[in-house]
């Protein structure tokens, strides 16, 4: 039996990034292709894994995240 899911690399593990579905911003966790069919034929998706400002993780897809850029009081 396979399992249903695997990780996939992505550049912006471990930064922070913004869903433009939602609006919210957190660091990007994982990026997991998923099966999320409930029958006999697979339906994989990559889902992005973030965990926002409350440190609860939510996801979102993956083409729905972009670098988020720093406010100008946390930049250097």
């Amino acid at each position: 039996m396979t399992e249903g899911y695997e990780y996939v690399p992505h550049p912006l593990l471990r930064r922070r990034v913004r869903d433009v579905a939602s609006g919210i911003e957190g660091e990007l966790m994982a990026v997991i292709n998923e099966d999320v069919s409930a029958t006999l034929h697979p339906h994989w998706i990559e889902l992005a894994y973030i965990r926002g400002p409350s440190g609860r993780e939510f996801s979102t897809a993956v083409d729905n995240i972009e670098p988020a850029e720093l406010h100008p009081s946390q930049r250097t």
